[in-house]
C-alpha cells in the first residue's frame, strides 16, 4: 500500500513539475517561429531580386533587341523561380531543394544576361542599366546575407529540439528538423580562369 502510495506520489510530481516547466514546448514553439520568420525574410529579400528584373530586362531591351533569346531566358527563369512557394509549415529537403534550383536558374540566366551586356558600351553606361545592375548585386549580396541567418536560426532550432529530454516528445508536437541551405552543386570546385 504504501510502495503504490509513493508510485502515485512520485507520477504526480513528475506530471505536475512537466506541466509547470511546459518541457520546453513554449521554447520550441519559440524557435520555430524564429526559423519561420526568418525564412520569410529569406522569401523577402529573393522577391526583391525577382522584382528588379522586369526592369533590367526592358532596359536591355532598348539597346540589345538581338539577344532575344537571352532575354527571354531571364523572363522564364523569373517566372519559374517565383512560382515555387514555400510555405514555412512545409519547409523540408525537397521542397528547400526545389526553391533552390529554381533561385539558381535564375542567377544562371542573370549570368548570361551580364555577359551579354559586355558587348553593348553605350547600355554599359546608361544610369538607369547601372542602377538596377547595383540594385540587383545588393540583392544578391541579401540573399547571401539571410540564407545563413536562415541557416543559423534552423541549426538553434534543430539542436534544441534534439536535446534530451526534448527529444523524446518534441516531434510528437509537430516539431520537426528544418532543412538548411547549401552550396549548389559543384560549387566545391574552384572556377577555371583562362587569359
Amino acid at each position: 500500500m504504501k510502495k503504490m502510495k509513493n508510485l502515485k506520489l512520485a507520477v504526480l510530481t513528475v506530471v505536475a513539475t512537466l506541466m509547470l516547466s511546459s518541457c520546453g514546448y513554449n521554447k520550441m514553439v519559440e524557435m520555430q517561429e524564429s526559423v519561420d520568420a526568418q525564412w520569410a525574410q529569406v522569401e523577402n529579400v529573393y522577391q526583391r531580386r525577382a522584382d528588379l528584373i522586369p526592369n533590367l530586362v526592358a532596359t536591355v531591351k532598348g539597346y540589345a533587341a538581338h539577344e532575344q533569346e537571352t532575354l527571354q531566358g531571364v523572363i522564364e527563369a523569373r517566372s519559374k523561380a517565383t512560382a515555387v512557394n514555400i510555405n514555412a509549415d512545409n519547409l523540408n529537403e525537397a521542397s528547400l531543394q526545389q526553391f533552390q534550383e529554381a533561385q539558381s536558374g535564375l542567377s544562371s540566366a542573370l549570368s548570361r544576361l551580364m555577359v551579354v551586356v559586355e558587348k553593348y558600351p553605350d547600355l554599359k553606361a546608361n544610369q538607369n542599366f547601372l542602377q538596377l545592375q547595383a540594385q540587383i548585386e545588393g540583392s544578391e549580396n541579401r540573399i547571401s546575407v539571410e540564407r545563413r541567418k536562415f541557416n543559423d536560426t534552423a541549426r538553434s532550432y534543430n539542436t534544441y529540439i534534439k536535446q534530451f529530454p526534448r527529444a523524446l516528445y518534441s516531434g510528437s508536437f509537430g516539431f520537426d528538423k528544418k532543412p538548411y541551405f547549401s552550396a549548389e552543386s559543384g560549387a566545391e570546385k574552384a572556377p577555371k580562369v583562362e587569359f
